[in-house]
């Protein structure tokens, strides 16, 4: 039986450390491709560029597995690829586009970084992405380095991009393919009740809290991740 190609796309102000142990783990059950979404300033343009990678790849069809950012992504790379997309993972992100206040916040936060005040991932940050478990581990300097590679001109291009991101719910009932929606029941980013809502309204699709994680459980309980995602590509 051939190996499937699974395509993962990194959140906001993450790089390939974000799935370090699923290249490890998931290596003898896919053949792994890590998107680049650093390069473009919009959801559409982001997932064009991977289906791109998968193309160069020689995949006709590939699952995707997004994480928060990464999700959106997803979303819109289903919506380009059509049928060449065989499965669909969503992790710890929403189908909703922001609300007014989170524009007022973003577009604050983008004028401040454009001033020469970009600081990565700050202390105070650090709690809204994981557990408060793992603020004194190395796994935060871990999620702290994933920023600084990232970079202050791919943060502004990253939150342009899910500034103008279109709402998704209206499509979701169109899924058609196996679909795992994960959360960390921690998330306080895409807090867990983003997660059911989009679990009601694709069909046949699976949710998974994971026990004891933030908004980046594929870095925080990679083993319980592993096992989901495992199990998701057998289906």
């Amino acid at each position: 039986m051939e190996r499937p190609m699974l395509l993962l796309l990194p959140g906001l102000l993450c790089d390939e450390r974000l799935w370090e142990d699923q290249l490890t783990d998931l290596a003898d059950v896919a053949d792994i491709a890590i998107a680049d979404m650093t390069r473009d300033d919009s959801i559409a343009a982001m997932a064009a560029r991977a289906v791109a990678l998968m193309d160069a790849r020689g995949a006709d069809r590939f699952a995707v597995c997004g994480l928060s950012m990464g999700g959106y992504a997803a979303i819109e790379v289903w919506r380009q690829a059509g049928p060449r997309v065989a499965r669909l993972a969503l992790l710890d992100t929403s189908a909703r586009a922001d609300t007014e206040e989170q524009v007022r916040r973003r577009r604050g936060l983008m004028a401040l970084t454009r001033s020469g005040q970009f600081k990565g991932v700050t202390p105070r940050l650090l709690p809204s992405l994981i557990h408060p478990s793992r603020l004194e581990t190395p796994l935060a300097q871990d999620v702290r380095d994933m920023a600084e590679r990232v970079g202050r001109d791919a943060f502004l291009r990253q939150q342009q991009a899910i500034l103008t991101r279109v709402d998704s719910r209206a499509d979701l009932p169109r899924i058609g393919v196996p679909t795992l929606v994960g959360v960390g029941e921690h998330d306080v980013l895409t807090p867990p009740e983003l997660a059911d809502e989009m679990a009601a309204l694709i069909p046949g699709s699976r949710l998974i809290r994971f026990t004891g994680a933030g908004h980046l459980p594929t870095m925080e309980v990679p083993d319980a991740v592993n096992v989901a995602l495992r199990d998701w590509l057998a289906i």
